[in-house]
């Protein structure tokens, strides 16, 4: 929860860390750095840093290729140590919600209350609930309700993921959601979605997540175990092949004699398995809501893959497009390669996002 001026966005996935540095200026923000560097498999599983030695020499060279002196650090978590709840209770002030929000969060939490980590964001007043409209206040009026949005997250996931970064000699100074920093991201670039329903949906390697937007407030969000790496592992199996080359397939290199239309098969297979999970959530939100989707943005490793929105298009059957997250975001193309950063710019959203907090900013739980 608390920023500095100058802060580095840190993206720690299961198949790669990205680096985004963004100075901020009169007329908004400009890129002063961007790096990516791999790690090995099994280096994060579901989300938790089982080698964190291999992490921090990971931020060590990317902070030292580059020369990056600030500490200050943002970072993100997801996955199914962290739960992301839309809650209705009645009004009250932020004080007052902050000093009963642990009674609240005990059912819905799924975790002793005391293995984790909480924050809330008050999203707005919504007057008396439906089930709650026979029910008056003192004068005769419905009792006021307001939504708030309630975040938990275990703590062992917290520190793990700071661990890393502090015996890289540097300063965790926010943790933050992935979904969040998409969201933050997003609104800076294309403005807040009023009117409208849109879904962020970032495809890393191992989660996929996923957060619903309606009229620019996350109405509901969830993080799906599986990514890119349920297609390196089809790719993996039906060409005998490693995970490096496994990956090469996935973004069109290296075929080497392989069919481009079978590799291209599997992949639309794998993608229809995931599209089918995301589908039930949709499904879900609009059962439950009477809303329809009206578009997806689409960020991660994955959105490189050539032609994926035109596949994710016809598998939700909404228009779905991939993100830039350097929309309204200075890239001086004397100092970066404009086809890497284009070609790149979907693994950068996350990352952006988080380089985009600030001193004080709570615009999102963190």
């Amino acid at each position: 929860m608390f920023g500095t001026k100058d802060i580095v966005g840190l993206d720690i996935g299961s198949h790669s860390i990205k680096l985004v540095r963004l100075k901020k200026g009169k007329k908004g923000f400009e890129l002063l750095n961007f790096g990516i560097i791999p790690i090995p498999p099994e280096t994060i599983v579901d989300g938790l840093i089982e080698k964190p030695e291999i992490v921090t020499n990971a931020i060590k060279n990317i902070f030292k290729t580059e020369r990056i002196k600030t500490k200050e650090v943002v970072t993100a978590i997801s996955g199914e140590s962290v739960v992301i709840k839309k809650i209705n209770v009645p009004k009250m002030t932020e004080d007052e919600l902050a000093e009963s929000i642990r009674v609240e969060a005990e059912q819905y939490i799924p975790f002793d209350i005391e293995e984790v980590n909480l924050d809330f964001q008050i999203i707005k007043e919504t007057g008396a609930k439906e089930a709650e409209k026979e029910e008056t206040g003192e004068e005769g009026a419905p009792k006021a309700n307001m939504d708030v949005l309630l975040v938990a997250a275990r703590k062992e996931l917290v520190e793990g993921r700071n661990k890393p970064i502090i015996d890289a000699d540097l300063k965790p100074v926010i943790v933050d959601l992935d979904v969040f920093a998409m969201e933050n991201g997003y609104e800076f670039n294309y403005g807040v979605p009023v009117g409208e329903v849109l879904v962020l949906v970032n495809i890393g390697a191992s989660f996929t997540n996923v957060n619903i937007l309606v009229d620019g407030a996350t109405e509901y969000t969830k993080d799906i175990t599986g990514g890119g790496n349920r297609i390196n592992h089809e790719l993996q199996k039906n060409f005998n092949i490693d995970y490096d080359t496994a990956e090469k397939l996935k973004m069109g290199i290296g075929l080497n004699g392989t069919s481009e239309k079978d590799v291209a098969n599997v992949i639309i297979s794998a993608l229809g398995e995931l599209s089918h999970d995301i589908n039930k959530m949709f499904h879900d939100f609009i059962k439950s809501t009477g809303k329809n989707i009206n578009r997806v943005i689409l960020s991660g490793g994955c959105a490189r893959i050539h032609g994926i929105e035109k596949i994710l298009t016809e598998n939700f059957d909404i228009p779905t497009e991939i993100i830039n997250p350097y929309k309204n975001i200075k890239v001086n193309h004397k100092v970066f390669d404009p086809q890497y950063i284009q070609e790149m710019a979907p693994l950068a959203a996350i990352g952006v996002g988080l380089a985009m907090r600030r001193l004080k900013d709570k615009a999102k739980p963190s």
